[in-house]
This record gives C-alpha cells, sequence and structure tokens, in this order.
C-alpha cells in the first residue's frame, strides 16, 4: 500500500473521449470527475493550435467549468496554451495554417487570467516581448514547437525530446542548454513512446528531480473505446499504447499520468516514491500551488481513496 499527494496534469488534451478543443462545460467537469478517481487530483486542461474563435471559446468553457467544479473532482487551475505561437518547422500534428506569429499583439487576442502556462517557439519572438509580457502577468513560459538552444526567458521546456532539435555533441541545442541549466525545468513524457526507457534513465541520472516534470500528453480518446478519432484536424489511431496520424507521426500519449506511474515502477525505471515526486511535488513548486489531496494506493497502484484537503 501507497500513501502520497494528488498527482497534478500539466499537459494533456482530455481524456475519456472527450477534447478539450471541442467540447462543452460539462464535458470538461467530468474529465475533472473521473480523472480524480485515478488519483490525479489537480489539471491544466491544455489547448492546442487553432482558430482564435475556437480557443477563446473553449478558455471560456474552461473558466466556466472552474466555477462549476464539485468538491470530488480534480481542481481545474489553470488553461496550458500549447499554440498557436510555435515554430511550423517542429509543429508536429498542430495545424500549419492556424500557426501565429508570437506577439503580444496577437496574444492579447485570446489572452484571459486562466491562463497559466503558455508553450511557444521562443525564437520567433522578437526581442523576447512576449515572455517577458507572460511573465509580467504571472504566465509561466516554455519553450516547444521550437528550433532554439537560447532559453532566456524561459521557465520550462515542454515534452522533452520531442518537437525540438535532437542532442548533438558538436553543436549547442536545446537539449544540451536545458541539461546543463540546474534552473531550468523540462517536461518528460514517460509512456515509454515519446522517449526510451535508456534516455528516461540517463535524464533522472542527469537532471534533478526537483526540475523534471512528468506529464501525459494525453489524447482525448485515451480511457475511451475508441481506436481512431479525429484530432487537430486529422484521423488519429491508437498503438501500443500511443495515437499516432495517417503518416506515423505521433501525436500524443494513450495513457495518463496514473498508467504512466504504473508502467514506471512495474519496469523498474523508478521506484514509486521517484516517480511520483515528478508528478506532484516538482509541478506543485514550479507551478506555485499547494496540495489539495492525498491518494492511497493498493500494492498494484490502483487507487483505492482520495481525500482532498484543500480544494
Amino acid at each position: 500500500m501507497y500513501k502520497t499527494e494528488g498527482l497534478i496534469e500539466t499537459h494533456f488534451h482530455g481524456a475519456f473521449g472527450i477534447d478539450f478543443m471541442d467540447c462543452e462545460v460539462d464535458d470538461i467537469i467530468e474529465v475533472a470527475v473521473k480523472i480524480s478517481k485515478l488519483g490525479i487530483t489537480r489539471i491544466y486542461p491544455t489547448l492546442m493550435t487553432g482558430e482564435i474563435k475556437q480557443i477563446k471559446e473553449q478558455i471560456n468553457k474552461v473558466k466556466e467549468a472552474q466555477k462549476k467544479q464539485p468538491y470530488d473532482s480534480a481542481k481545474i487551475s489553470g488553461v496550458h496554451l500549447e499554440g498557436p505561437f510555435i515554430n511550423s518547422y517542429k509543429r508536429g500534428i498542430h495545424q500549419e495554417e492556424y500557426i501565429l506569429e508570437p506577439t503580444v499583439a496577437n496574444y492579447k487576442k485570446i489572452e484571459d487570467e486562466i491562463i497559466k502556462i503558455v508553450t511557444l517557439a521562443p525564437e520567433l519572438d522578437n526581442n523576447r516581448n512576449l515572455c517577458k509580457y507572460l511573465h509580467s502577468k504571472g504566465v509561466f513560459v516554455q519553450a516547444g514547437h521550437t528550433m532554439t538552444y537560447n532559453l532566456e526567458y524561459c521557465d520550462c521546456v515542454t515534452h522533452f525530446f520531442n518537437a525540438m532539435a535532437p542532442l548533438t555533441h558538436k553543436f549547442q541545442n536545446i537539449i544540451s542548454s536545458a541539461l546543463s541549466d540546474d534552473n531550468m525545468f523540462i517536461e518528460l513524457i514517460a509512456d515509454g513512446n515519446h522517449v526510451i526507457d535508456d534516455v528516461l534513465k540517463t535524464v533522472f541520472k542527469g537532471k534533478s528531480r526537483n526540475k523534471i516534470i512528468l506529464i501525459s500528453d494525453a489524447l482525448p480518446y485515451t480511457h475511451s473505446n475508441y481506436s481512431d478519432f479525429k484530432f487537430a484536424g486529422q484521423n488519429v489511431y491508437l498503438k501500443n499504447g500511443g495515437f499516432y496520424n495517417h503518416k506515423g507521426k505521433l501525436a500524443g500519449s494513450g495513457m495518463l499520468l496514473s498508467d504512466i506511474l504504473k508502467r514506471l515502477v512495474k519496469d523498474n525505471i523508478l521506484l514509486f516514491d521517484e516517480a511520483v515526486y515528478m508528478m506532484n511535488i516538482t509541478p506543485a513548486k514550479y507551478l506555485h500551488v499547494l496540495n489539495n489531496a492525498f491518494i492511497t494506493f493498493d500494492d498494484e497502484i490502483n487507487v483505492i481513496k482520495t481525500d482532498y484537503i484543500n480544494h
């Protein structure tokens, strides 16, 4: 039996068949209620590149869901905006036609106090004006879907290794910059598809657990009966625990944090206490939030009980 603080999902696009980019207020509340039963007690619904109108509409729905959420649901703590201010060369499955230049003027088109995290391509931000503006508003800036190695004015690197230049021993890049900077946080998807286990183990040895935030980057049909669906305007298919588009490009994870926790412990990649530290303590420190629940797991790492203490 294990007992730990509630897990924090800082980066996921939905679950249980619900897409945060195309859903209603009650759907968001449904995710918050269901995910709480899996030991995840604080969430940051992640919105991606899309039409400005659509992003704004979904931001408003997250705000309304936050007001209406029941006590026994995961706390909806803010929006993670992943795009549209990204580099088209590293867009992944983000729709290129909706990508915008990262300027203060463009951000103000969708600006809202519920936005707590913004993933952007810093190299396209002239004089880092948007990064500076976001900091002035208390928003955390993450480098992602990017070609840069210069992490000035960034707080974190989004889904480390994915949608960025690979590590090389001859030239400085974002991987070397983040690994060598003891103050830089990184997001890491440990589902076994986004980053192979040998590389995960290397990062865990070389980077302090105080700076690693384990995320799921789960897609909307995680924990559903669907194996194929439309996401970001294209068909996506489930294969070996990950979702891929028709070109074979990895689109996102088919696992939530609770699933990743089980995998890491079962496969002897991390001890339980090590894994959950990077799923609750580190993201809480990063985002300056308090623990809001204690979770009791059985020996198979299934949730037995959730006790909310600060909602």
